[in-house]
């Protein structure tokens, strides 16, 4: 029997998915156990894998299919005309780029990472510099090239890759608001800190092995029964039916696994509530990553600092690490996940002076994308705009301009998200606490199932069928109000 253009359509995009998942389980093992070694032909077998994906939206009969289901789309129903929409968009996107770009650009990207953790550990800009005007270059193109379909700006066509219908014009003033607003709320959370005690200090060290025990028992507890592995970078990855989660493990400081642990255990698990039926096909993928940190800030911030959590949470510490005393009472946890600090680290910042950590990227990304700043100046310029937003400068590069991996790795246009989400997680943390009203309890007993379950309801099982703007209308009542943002600090830090 014949397949109908849709039906080809969807065992098309099937088998895609498949590469994109054995990409995923790659990129994973090059981010956890690979040998530095194997660097050169890992970087051939993703490019490899990046331009068979990429190939397959290139293939003559997709835009055939296409056009014949669109001109028979009112014998599909409703999932089956969404995904048939985000089949085109794709396919419009792919067919913009050619192909030896998209692979020059995953092969460039690969060995561009891999120099970029020895550059980091050796401060050492001038090494990256070369490695890291390739990827710029190769992003400058694709930009162009999907800005030419797109009929938007430069950034913007990046920026589509990761949040779909978004435009800098659309969120810029608010960022642009947060960051005005910042130095008056951050002098007044100071001034607040300036008259409470500060937390009594974690004495390490804490064993790394312990330390990975307590983010897999924490990740189990929310629902995530997956792998949890070190990486320098944390991250959620792997493929479909096999979502894997890292953390970053420092025998010193345990609070960095903890909350990389909850956050990406927050991406987990609407990587697994994505709708089972569509789950090899473009409807069935995340939203966008806006909506996607949402999910991961729910639990990192919205519930990660919530003191029902953190009276709950204490004990759970002083077994996992079998310390006691006042430094691990939930009093003195509350001090120390309520500080506010002016750092350098974008990973390590709080709720409150993150999204500067995100304008700064935004803006100086922006620029050097658009052609108004060379990637020399990158450092200088990276200090002078942590002055300008935070009144601090890094002491040194590897807490300055080389601490992120997203842009050695390809990743431009992608630092948006972070705030964007932050701002639709306390949005939907105040729906579901008006939803569930006992929520704060279920918390405080490490109770997590209705949460999540509202979660999966309102977010994950909707995948792409609704736009970020349409997922935050069902679930709260209106869309991206940043005002509840600001109240969820004002309440939470004054």
């Amino acid at each position: 029997m014949t397949l109908s253009a849709y039906a080809a359509l969807e065992k098309h995009f099937a088998r895609r998915a498949g590469l994109q998942g054995a990409l995923g389980i790659l990129n994973w093992d090059s981010r956890t156990m690979m040998p530095a070694a194997a660097t050169p032909a890992r970087a051939d077998q993703v490019a490899a894998l990046e331009g068979a994906i990429h190939g397959a939206l290139l293939d003559p009969s997709v835009a055939d299919w296409l056009d014949r289901a669109e001109s028979d789309a009112s014998d599909l129903d409703d999932w089956q005309r969404a995904n048939l929409a985000e089949m085109r968009r794709e396919h419009l996107l792919a067919t913009a780029v050619p192909a030896d770009l998209v692979e020059a650009n995953a092969r460039d990207a690969a060995r561009c990472e891999m120099v970029w953790r020895t550059a980091k550990a050796e401060n050492d800009f001038a090494l990256l510099l070369p490695h890291l005007q390739k990827v710029l270059n190769h992003q400058r193109e694709i930009a162009a090239a999907n800005a030419a379909v797109l009929n938007c700006g430069l950034y913007d066509a990046l920026h589509e890759l990761y949040e779909p219908g978004s435009r800098a014009a659309d969120y810029g003033p608010v960022f642009d608001d947060y960051a005005a607003f910042l130095p008056g709320f951050l002098a007044e959370v100071e001034v607040v800190q300036a008259g409470e005690p500060k937390a009594d200090p974690f004495e390490g060290p804490f064993p790394v092995e312990a330390q990975r025990a307590l983010v897999q028992k924490l990740a189990g507890i929310l629902g995530f029964q997956g792998r949890v592995d070190q990486s320098l970078h944390a991250f959620c990855g792997g493929a479909t039916g096999d979502v894997r989660i890292t953390t970053r493990l420092d025998p010193d400081n345990f609070f960095k696994s903890l909350k990389s642990g909850l956050h990406e255990a927050g991406h987990a698990l609407y990587e697994m509530g994505r709708p089972a039926a569509w789950a090899s096909q473009p409807v069935g993928q995340a939203r966008g990553l806006g909506v996607h940190e949402s999910q991961s800030l729910t639990f990192d911030m919205q519930v990660g600092r919530h003191p029902r959590f953190l009276a709950w949470l204490a004990p759970q510490l002083a077994e996992a690490f079998d310390r006691e005393g006042d430094a691990w009472s939930a009093e003195n946890l509350r001090r120390r996940f309520r500080r506010v600090d002016r750092t350098f680290i974008r990973v390590d910042a709080d709720e409150v002076t993150y999204p500067a950590h995100v304008i700064l990227r935004w803006r100086l990304e922006q620029a050097l994308i658009e052609g108004r700043m060379e990637l020399v100046d990158l450092p200088e310029a990276w200090n002078q705009g942590m002055r300008d937003l935070l009144g601090i400068t890094p002491p040194d590069l590897a807490q300055g301009c080389l601490q992120d991996i997203h842009w050695p790795s390809g990743a431009w246009g992608y630092f948006p998200t972070y705030t964007l989400g932050a701002m639709m997680a306390a949005q939907l943390f105040q729906a579901a606490s008006a939803a569930i009203p006992d929520l704060a309890d279920q918390i405080g007993r490490g109770d997590f199932r209705d949460l999540v379950a509202w979660l999966g309801d309102n977010v994950h099982r909707w995948g792409r069928y609704l736009s970020a703007r349409d997922i935050l209308i069902r679930a709260t009542g209106k869309p991206l109000d940043a005002g509840i943002f600001k109240a969820h600090l004002r309440a939470r830090y004054l």
